[in-house]
């Protein structure tokens, strides 16, 4: 509050939106957790208690924050967006359909991305990319191939992490909220990727192709590419 402890008029929502979406990047306030009432945070920001309910509002409406009366607001686990879609955690879906989820990272490695993949993420030339090949299985049997391209400049903590134990799938999902992103399903034959998926090169796979950006900045392009058996339910 002000010296004469009146509310500032000057902050704006937008501003402490702003602050608080920084503190979740950075896991100040950690995927679960409570965050401080609006009570408490109105005496911090030194505004009206109404500005700091617009912007956990906003924050709530994009994905980031839970809020339930009498229960407090907290943040997301899997932050979710406003699109009709979610992104999956693949071990999830694979238990939910009552199956056993296996994991197997294939490969690890910085590399230099192809021009298709510089594209998608409108790479300069100059940032650090990761690049990780798994397999997801479900009962023993090939599930999901999975070839990823993460950009370290973004989500430079995943460099240090164990991914023969997490998915990058999982840990992208839970530690690196997303502002936007794109999704592209299409058929394909196989290819290489079918030594991985069991199967022949030329039989036919259901491949997607998700982009996800934090504002400005790329995060990771994924390329999927499921059994010849799969089947993708979405409900609407």
């Amino acid at each position: 509050m002000s010296k004469e402890g009146k509310a500032d008029s000057s902050v704006s929502w937008q501003s402490i939106r702003d602050t608080m979406m920084a503190r979740i990047r950075a896991q100040d306030y950690a995927p679960g957790e409570l965050i401080p009432n609006e009570v408490d945070l109105a005496a911090e920001f030194g505004c009206a208690r109404a500005t700091v309910n617009r912007a956990l509002r906003d924050l709530a409406t994009s994905g980031f924050l839970d809020r339930r009366r009498k229960a407090g607001t907290r943040v997301r686990e899997a932050p979710r967006r406003k699109a009709t879609l979610a992104i999956p955690l693949t071990r999830a879906d694979v238990i939910a359909s009552g199956a056993r989820y296996e994991y197997r990272l294939l490969e690890r490695k910085l590399d230099t991305p192809p021009p298709l993949v510089r594209e998608h993420l409108k790479l300069s030339g100059s940032e650090r990319l990761l690049r990780v090949q798994s397999l997801h299985l479900a009962d023993d049997v090939p599930h999901m191939f999975e070839d990823r391209w993460i950009v370290l400049d973004t989500v430079p903590d995943i460099e240090d992490v164990d991914l023969t134990e997490t998915s990058a799938n999982e840990w992208l999902v839970r530690q690196a909220p997303y502002t936007h992103g794109t999704m592209e399903f299409f058929a394909e034959t196989a290819g290489a990727r079918g030594q991985h998926l069991v199967c022949a090169p030329d039989d036919p796979v259901m491949t997607m192709i998700r982009v996800t950006w934090l504002e400005a900045a790329p995060i990771t392009l994924v390329q999927q590419s499921y059994s010849p058996s799969h089947r993708m339910r979405l409900d609407l």
